[in-house]
């Protein structure tokens, strides 16, 4: 047999393979010099740091068989088990008693135990690796012991610091630590304070401790390879690149975006043709030019899969002479880009679209408030000044877009779902002053419209001729979901139909005719829940939410690799008709899953990353208004008691069912509390006045208790007064700027 990866792999996981050494394998496949056993020892490697077989204690190759699985290890967030992640694979159910010694993150070896409802459930028989070199979290101190607890609350743990091991931490000094010994029978893991962040409670720390937490780079950070690399870019396009491209600097080219935005992936350009059809342009920063395959510039682009935005600190997948600047669409400038030219009838449905190597000369860079105030008649004279030339296009771009858009609902798309964004205030000491719930305007959803047809158009081509490609996929809702979603409605005196293979058109139509109920947020919350999350994949199974057959992301290839990806496989289909596609296939069908992979990875790191940060800001605001009372809605009811959202802030916290004025029932199956002696009941959607009782910034837990009605008027005053107070003194700062 000649050794290759896909042989051995094919060997270690047939059905005649019995698990043995390294020694074993080399005898077994005949190779006897050195150089093979190396590639032998190589090959393996790869295989057991892809999971596909296990190296056990006594140095055996095991695959796992049907009753087996390596995995990752993921906790749930509350004391409820974990959850084992395999690629390509239904996710497993590990009960917190068979979690054995694993942490968060740990790669371990399941036996299949049985089923835990819609799911398999197991056991974890070995912890294979431990992927977790560090963990940031509050030192602690009782007599002369320390510890450290952990931020992440996945991680169940408390980590044990010997005296030497100490390096200056103080109590509640937020530390990163270093593990040195993990859990055992009997011992706590153990660690040495590699780092100390500063004051548990001080805003400042916030950053690091979110970046340490998540493994993230630095702000700033690249590697010296890597910033060589990039300083030597030539910001000069050569008359030749221009000649081999299609010249679009004539057209009428602009940017829409946020009003801190740097990073410019896309622009826009529309007109009518001689037939009376729209003629769209997508035109999408070429960042693949720049990005060549297996430079080390790309290679740290994969390592980080997307860029993160932590409020107001940005990570950038790429450095920032390129995502700013080089790459960047900015106005004035002529830019290489990948351009998708499409022509839609007056319906709004694409006739023809084609994809184009360009260069474009973008003449506005736009803000959505500019934008949204021109569309709704509301712009100063000096925005209409700057907004003229492009004037007749953001018109006839509005117009488009509705189309587009009245299209995409017809189909069943899941869409009008309200913004959960919220704006952080913060005063001249960094130190958050109040929480403002963001809007959506006119133009972020033109933009929206667009892009998503841009995604839309380029995987159905890919789609459409069967070509490897890395797709955006969206699954079907869980039944167990749905039925949720049935019984609140239900509970809330509804009847509807949802049949068990929900089509997106039925949850839109719920939507729709719940709109002008005083609970549609509420609604809008359960279905949201039941819903699945988006990731890539080089399957394509279609886009629930968007109700797409076929659906990638093309239009920010700054910020996120998978486009990169689908930038590079576009090139390789325009440039010679797909045949250098035809002819790789069987290459980018092995390396496109662990690329989508890895980049679901990523994508998940940094949304966590940004709700950890958040969620950080709302404890310190809730925390400084404690006895202070607020309007809020219940978002969840469990056994041990309600979970509260604020209304306007968007701030969750927990009403202990201990606090509450009787002896309450939980009703599973209602998902509702009934109280034993007044029948009161509490269910998803009920709104309350609560009280802020407790905010730990340690731990992320906010306590509410129900306000009594004398205590909940007083404090409303008190509330409106001490808001225009500090909203005055804010301001006021910000005016001697």
């Amino acid at each position: 047999m000649k050794l290759s990866l896909k042989t051995l792999r094919e060997h270690v996981t047939s059905p005649e393979y019995s698990p043995t050494t390294l020694r074993g394998l080399a005898a077994k496949l005949e190779l006897s010099d050195n150089e093979s056993r190396a590639l032998l020892k190589k090959y393996l490697q790869q295989l057991v740091d892809s999971s596909v077989i296990v190296k056990d204690s006594k140095g055996r190759y095991i695959s796992p068989g049907e009753k087996t699985v390596v995995g990752t290890v993921e906790f749930a967030r509350r004391n409820m088990g974990a959850f084992i992640t395999i690629e390509d694979g239904e996710d497993i159910f590990i009960p917190s008693e068979d979690t054995g010694f694993s942490i968060h993150g740990d790669t371990v070896f399941v036996e299949i135990t049985g089923r835990f409802r819609e799911i398999r459930k197991g056991r974890i028989v070995k912890v294979i690796k431990r992927n977790k070199e560090k963990v940031v979290g509050t030192f602690k101190t009782r007599g002369i012991m320390a510890f450290v607890v952990a931020d992440d609350i996945r991680i169940k743990n408390d980590f044990y610091i010997p005296p030497e091991g100490f390096n200056g931490a103080k109590p509640d000094d937020k530390v990163l630590v270093r593990i040195t010994k993990y859990p055992s029978p009997g011992r706590n893991p153990e660690g040495v304070v590699e780092r100390v962040l500063g004051d548990a409670l001080s805003p400042e720390v916030d950053l690091l401790t979110v970046i340490y937490k998540q493994g993230l780079p630095e702000p700033g950070y690249f590697p010296e390879e890597v910033k060589t690399q990039a300083a030597k870019m030539s910001r000069k396009i050569s008359s030749r690149e221009i000649k081999e491209r299609e010249d679009l600097r004539s057209e009428l080219v602009f940017t829409i975006d946020g009003d801190d935005a740097m990073d410019f992936d896309d622009a826009i350009s529309l007109r009518r043709n001689s037939e009376g059809n729209y003629m769209l342009g997508i035109h999408i920063a070429d960042v693949s030019y720049y990005v060549r395959e297996g430079t080390q510039i790309d290679s740290e682009a994969y390592s980080r899969g997307t860029s993160v935005y932590l409020l107001d600190t940005v990570i950038p997948m790429l450095p920032v002479e390129l995502s700013n600047d080089i790459c960047s669409l900015r106005p004035e400038e002529d830019r290489l880009t990948l351009s998708l030219l499409i022509e839609i009838d007056q319906r709004g449905r694409v006739i023809a679209s084609e994809i184009k190597n360009s260069v474009i000369n973008s003449r506005r860079r736009l803000t959505y408030s500019e934008v949204n105030g021109f569309l709704n008649g509301e712009a100063s004279a000096e925005t209409m000044e700057k907004l003229r030339p492009v004037a007749e296009s953001l018109r006839l771009s509005h117009e488009l877009a509705q189309k587009i858009r009245d299209l995409r609902k017809k189909r069943g798309s899941v869409m009008d779902i309200s913004s959960r964004e919220v704006k952080i205030i913060f005063d001249e000491e960094g130190r958050v002053a109040d929480i403002l719930p963001q809007t959506r305007g006119i133009s972020e959803w033109i933009i929206e419209e667009f892009m998503i047809l841009a995604n839309e158009t380029v995987a159905e081509i890919f789609n459409s001729r069967g070509l490897p490609f890395v797709y955006r996929i969206h699954e079907e809702p869980d039944p167990e979901s749905m039925m949720q979603l049935k019984n609140y409605l239900e509970a809330l005196g509804m009847k509807v139909k949802i049949p068990r293979n929900v089509h997106p058109k039925a949850l839109q139509q719920i939507l729709e005719k719940t709109k002008d109920h005083p609970l549609h947020t509420s609604i809008e919350r359960v279905l949201v829940r039941g819903m699945k999350r988006a990731v890539y994949s080089s399957r394509n199974i279609g886009h629930f939410g968007l109700a797409s057959e076929a659906y990638t992301h093309f239009t920010s290839p700054i910020r996120r690799y998978p486009d990169l990806i689908v930038h590079r496989l576009l090139k390789k289909l325009v440039n010679n008709s797909g045949r250098d596609l035809i002819e790789e296939s069987k290459d980018l069908e092995e390396v496109l899953p662990k690329i989508a992979s890895w980049a679901s990875k990523r994508e998940r790191v940094a949304n966590e990353a940004e709700w950890d940060l958040l969620d950080m800001k709302k404890v310190e605001y809730i925390a400084n208004r404690i006895g202070d009372t607020f309007d809020g809605v219940i978002t969840g009811v469990t056994k041990f008691g309600i979970f509260v959202e604020l209304t306007e802030k968007m701030i969750s916290g927990l009403i202990h069912i201990s606090t509450l004025d009787d002896y309450y029932d939980f009703i599973e199956n209602q998902n509702i509390l009934v109280g034993r002696k007044s029948k009161r009941i509490f269910r998803i959607g009920d709104q309350l006045r609560v009280q802020v009782v407790r905010a730990d910034k340690t731990t992320m837990e906010i306590d509410f208790s129900i306000a009594k009605e004398k205590e909940s008027r007083n404090n409303k005053k008190k509330t409106v007064s001490s808001n225009k107070s500090r909203t005055k003194e804010h301001n006021g700062k910000k005016r001697k700027n």
